[in-house]
């Protein structure tokens, strides 16, 4: 029983995690187009937290980009209450990659491949040159990702801005960690383990 169910909650963690990642961001987008903005960003904010109660209840942790997000989703939500004025909202994902990809960055001009310390547990057997490339990979994708978000918020209608950030954020994110897979089997991932969105960020993204 003791072995059961560690992976039973491992076996469900890729999907729960998705869900709280990207769903405050959904809650926000149902809330913003049937409720309006001010009514949308206060769902927003108190689905974050949600979220990160859930996560420590079910998961028994917080992922940093949860943490990180719920941070600047209250901080930035309540600018955008009090001023009425979305582009604080908007302007939240940018500061979220760009932390990341500093951060992973950093980490590779250190020669510490910074994921290697947040996802071990999820991928077990990677061996260090597939810790750099894929710290390296993500660094990368998440400065597309806030150069992306700047174009975005500042030739997109909010409407536009915010499908996209929804819909489609989402479906990069998942594809780009899918196309990570054949490099981590290249340097000793196994096919039986398991890939954790969760930790992976994209997811994440968390999203920013």
């Amino acid at each position: 029983m003791a072995d059961t169910k560690p992976a039973q909650r491992s076996g469900h963690g890729g999907t729960l995690s998705l869900a709280l990642d990207f769903g405050p961001l959904l809650v926000f987008f149902l809330g913003y187009k049937f409720l309006g903005m001010i009514v949308g960003t206060a769902a927003f904010m108190a689905a974050i937290v949600v979220a990160v109660i859930v996560s420590k209840w079910k998961l028994g942790k917080v992922s940093p980009m949860l943490w990180l997000s719920a941070a600047l989703v209250l901080f930035f939500g309540g600018l955008t209450i009090y001023f009425h004025d979305q582009r604080f909202i908007q302007i939240k994902p940018t500061i979220i990659y760009s932390f990341f990809a500093l951060m992973l960055f950093g980490g590779l001009m250190r020669g510490k491949p910074l994921l290697k310390y947040l996802l071990q547990a999820a991928y077990d057997g990677l061996s260090e040159t597939g810790w750099r490339k894929l710290s390296r990979n993500w660094a990368i994708f998440f400065v597309a990702m806030a150069i992306a978000n700047e174009v975005m918020r500042r030739t997109m209608s909010f409407d536009s801005w915010l499908a996209v950030k929804v819909w489609g954020v989402t479906i990069v994110s998942v594809v780009f960690a899918a196309a990570n897979i054949p490099m981590l089997m290249r340097h000793g991932l196994n096919l039986g383990d398991r890939l954790d969105s969760d930790e992976i960020g994209g997811t994440s993204p968390p999203q920013g």
